[in-house]
């Protein structure tokens, strides 16, 4: 069986619950579809040690050589029975994964059964009049919550009905839970003069250029809105308290901006993300506000969240939290940004682009190696001398990609064929007037990125793409030959990150190779976020992999600090890192061993620890870094300790020292206190 066979014959199937991507069809009804495929799906339950009891309904999946083993041990005895444990098989992939959800409070249900059975089936109308029950009680009329246990059963109890046996049966009395809090839900939608966290991310990658319709999903007072309107945007959006009448409209980016975590109800939430998801075109933008558990405390608690003083709910969210329940609730990769902020793509292609991009240096060429002079004879390369502009352009573009453009990748393509031919033999006359070295080091530079871009999606055991935009291709095919040799040394480089001596080694290379980094020896590499791209790749890599959990750095952060033998990476955030010496923060420690993330803020200014011995962290050629190594130095031997070393103190003890001294900071100086 190949992914051709297994697509043609899933075409021929025409019974089982029919979805676009997939069909579910139970294990009684397999004699109803084509033989090769009834015998081949319960051959991959028994290679993969599956016992026969412990599956009874098979996804197949449409446009995918994929299908999941379903165990529903209730299928025939509860009217809405839940899955028990998921086996996703992927075919192509040759793996597998094993989902559980005995211990979930809230698992899959299913519904319409009787789409699953043949209509020989002993059970078959009884699952009719089932469906038919909540189809007349207006079960069905939202049906993006009836999947989950808990939200099924909320469901029932708000249309008036109760289930007894299986059944549905009218409630003597329609009880709506009284809200004792009083939740003023109008509340949370603050008023913003600048455009929100998530938007300005949108800005960050180009998304807010025109090219791209948006929708705000709970657009509150719609601050957001007016500032992309007034920019000639194509911007809608949607409020339930303030824009209740507005129209949802479908989008190429849909944005649910800091909406689930103000809601109480946990059926209300779940409604809204899949809301928004099925609104969206290219990719759903979500945030959510962060906390931890000691800023939650100060808060009375109610239902899974607080409420605030503002008389509001806020559900407060750990990074892994909540990027888990989006994954779960719509089943498709989350693509963490930034803390709380989360793309999910349903364009699979746009997705890729993004990933890419995101992983792809631009380098500023300098300047271009002037052509030698060439004889008259030598009519092509005369040609080029003398459409110097138009040559250059193809030059650059070739830098760009790192690779000859194909046609439709530059633009005055049928210029260059018209004077000279194809763009390889342009090329080919290209290298031999010009200084190659620029290309060989932009060629060497686009093959890092990828295998980087092929590194995190391997970290983040995202699926393969069916499909492959044409651009990443013909990298592939020009720098690694095939995908499989390209993901082969990806692979290889993402488990060499677990190598602490080959950390060792290459954190040692990096301190010399960097403009400026402190090295701990055999311990850390600290050194300011801007020298990421300079990294040796299998740092890139290390410091990639952790990004992945928390999300692109934004402004705030300053320093990267590489734990070399304990597999983490802590960001630091200063009050001013211009300032001589600036306090810390925020530190941030991603532990990619645990998946976790532990946010540390330092409130309190007087714990906050000073940033010493900065000038290891400036390059030389730094406006101070004279006067900074000159600061670091006498407040070395003020201190008494090691001005190339890193040096952790509390601001109380820095400013005490300095008091008993006798001495005050003043910019770049330690002068004499005269008061």
């Amino acid at each position: 069986m190949d992914a051709k066979l297994f697509s043609q014959l899933t075409t021929q199937i025409k019974v089982g619950k029919q979805l676009p991507d997939a069909l579910y069809l139970h294990k009684d009804a397999l004699s109803a579809i084509p033989d090769a495929l009834a015998a081949f799906i319960p051959a991959v339950a028994k290679a993969l040690r599956l016992d026969d009891a412990d599956w009874n309904l098979v996804k197949i999946f449409k446009h995918d050589f994929r299908l999941s083993l379903l165990h529903y041990p209730d299928f025939y005895t509860d009217s809405y029975p839940a899955l028990k444990q998921s086996l996703n098989v992927d075919l192509s992939k040759l793996s597998h994964k094993v989902t559980r959800y005995a211990e979930s409070d809230n698992p899959p249900i299913l519904h319409r059964k009787e789409t699953m059975v043949l209509a020989d089936n002993t059970y078959y109308q009884h699952f009719i009049s089932l469906t038919q029950e909540g189809e007349n009680a207006g079960l069905y009329e939202n049906s993006r919550l009836i999947g989950f246990k808990r939200s099924w059963e909320n469901l029932i109890a708000r249309h008036g009905y109760e289930l007894v046996d299986g059944r549905l049966f009218r409630s003597s009395a329609v009880i709506t839970p009284p809200n004792e809090a009083g939740i003023d839900r109008h509340k949370t939608a603050i008023v913003r003069h600048e455009l929100s966290a998530p938007m300005k991310t949108l800005i960050k990658h180009g998304y807010l250029e025109g090219t791209y319709s948006i929708f705000d999903y709970g657009c509150g007072r719609g601050d957001d809105l007016r500032e992309l309107e007034a920019h000639g945007l194509d911007a809608l959006g949607w409020d339930p308290n303030f824009q209740p009448d507005n129209e949802k409209v479908g989008s190429d980016i849909v944005n649910l901006g800091f909406v689930l975590n103000v809601i109480e109800d946990q059926d209300e939430r779940l409604d809204a993300l899949l809301g928004a998801w099925e609104l969206t075109k290219k990719f759903l933008v979500v945030s959510v506000m962060l906390a931890n558990e000691n800023y939650i405390a100060q808060f009375t608690p109610y239902k899974d969240g607080v409420i605030t003083s503002r008389n509001t709910f806020q559900k407060y969210y750990a990074q892994s939290e909540i990027k888990a329940y989006i994954e779960r609730s719509l089943q498709e990769d989350v693509i963490t940004i930034a803390p709380g902020i989360f793309y999910i793509f349903k364009d699979k292609l746009e997705e890729q682009l993004y990933l890419q991009s995101k992983y792809k240096r631009h380098h500023k060429w300098q300047q271009l190696t002037s052509p030698e002079p060439v004889e008259a004879k030598d009519k092509a390369k005369l040609i080029i001398t003398q459409h110097q502009t138009l040559f250059d352009d193809f030059w650059n573009t070739c830098l760009e990609l790192g690779r000859v453009p194909a046609n439709d990748e530059f633009i005055q393509s049928d210029k260059a064929r018209e004077l000279i031919g194809s763009h390889k033999k342009v090329f080919g006359l290209l290298q031999e007037m010009f200084d190659t070295q620029e290309f060989e080091l932009a060629e060497k530079t686009r093959k890092e990125d990828l295998l980087l871009y092929f590194s995190m999606g391997l970290f983040e055991k995202r699926k393969p793409y069916t499909q492959q935009p044409e651009s990443l291709k013909r990298d592939i095919k020009a720098l690694f030959a095939d995908y499989k040799t390209a993901n082969n040394l990806a692979t290889e480089l993402l488990f060499a990150i677990a190598d602490t001596e080959l950390i060792n080694q290459q954190c040692e290379k990096a301190h010399s190779l960097l403009p400026a980094s402190l090295l701990n020896k055999e311990h850390s590499l600290i050194f300011h976020k801007s020298h990421i791209d300079s990294l040796p790749l299998l740092l890139r890599v290390y410091v990639g992999a952790g990004l992945q959990m928390y999300g692109e750095l934004d402004d705030d952060i300053d320093l990267i600090k590489i734990h070399i033998t304990s597999g983490k990476l802590t960001l630091t955030a200063y009050d001013d890192f211009e300032k001589s010496v600036p306090f810390l923060v925020e530190r941030i420690k991603i532990k990619m061993a645990d998946q976790d993330i532990d946010f540390f803020d330092y409130v309190d200014e007087s714990r906050r620890p000073p940033l010493l011995n900065k000038h290891n962290l400036l390059k030389e050629n730094d406006k101070n870094f004279k006067k900074q190594k000159n600061l670091d130095i006498e407040l070395s031997k003020l201190f008494s300790y090691n001005s190339n070393k890193e040096i952790m103190i509390h601001r109380t003890d820095f400013d005490l020292t300095i008091e008993k001294n006798k001495k005050k900071l003043v910019d770049f100086r330690l002068i004499k206190d005269s008061s």
